[in-house]
């Protein structure tokens, strides 16, 4: 058994090892000019011994993502039982995305999804391939079958890729507060509704109403 924990624990530094080799490379190069011979040999390891950790590039970059993702999904799962589906997300993915904030591995990410469509693209993918997990947590949350109730899909939906696309518009439009409020603002507005009033007729775009 502790032999078997020792492999374990290599295997994990290796995988971290070649992460961090990966957005070292990323960042000094760029990630489409970056290879997958010189992330291994970064790590002094073979081309065959990445490929037994990740499955391509996308996969290395977006580890850390992944791991966010799944990070999310548990602390959901351990709200308390009476919080609703929205509270309880907002709750979970605030606090994971704050830890998270915390590293500079996760800034370098950002970075690097920003700059690259194909990044961004596969990024977009890995999360809708959660989204069956994630509508079976809301289902249970809820007490009901996803496959029979609509909701738990559309707030799955809502969670993996209107809030995240919310926070992307947001900051290319300048705002710069951290990702973690950006991502509990997105939330609150969800949890306050979204049918807006249209404007009224003959008030100009940006008036503000008279005291």
């Amino acid at each position: 058994m502790e032999k078997r924990g020792l492999r374990e624990r290599k295997k994990q530094r290796t995988r971290e090892a070649l992460i961090d080799a990966a957005h070292a490379l990323f960042c000094a190069h760029g990630f489409e000019a970056t290879t997958i011979d010189q992330i291994a040999e970064a790590v002094e390891v073979s081309s065959r011994t990445f490929f037994r950790y990740f499955t391509s590039k996308e996969d290395v970059a977006l580890s850390l993502a992944d791991d966010q993702i799944t990070a999310v999904l548990e602390a959901f799962a351990a709200q308390p039982a009476d919080a609703p589906v929205l509270t309880a997300l907002r709750t979970a993915a605030v606090d994971v995305v704050r830890a998270y904030e915390a590293e500079a591995r996760y800034h370098s990410l950002q970075n690097l999804i920003s700059v690259s469509p194909a990044l961004t693209a596969a990024r977009v993918e890995r999360a809708a391939a959660r989204f069956g997990d994630v509508a079976r947590l809301i289902g249970t949350r809820m007490g009901v079958d996803p496959d029979v109730d609509p909701r738990p899909c559309l707030v799955a939906s809502v969670a993996l890729c209107a809030v995240p696309t919310a926070v992307v518009a947001w900051r290319a439009a300048g705002r710069r507060a951290p990702e973690s409020e950006l991502t509990g603002q997105a939330f609150d507005l969800l949890s306050a509704g979204l049918d807006y009033p249209a404007q009224p007729a003959g008030r100009a775009e940006g008036d503000c109403e008279q005291a």
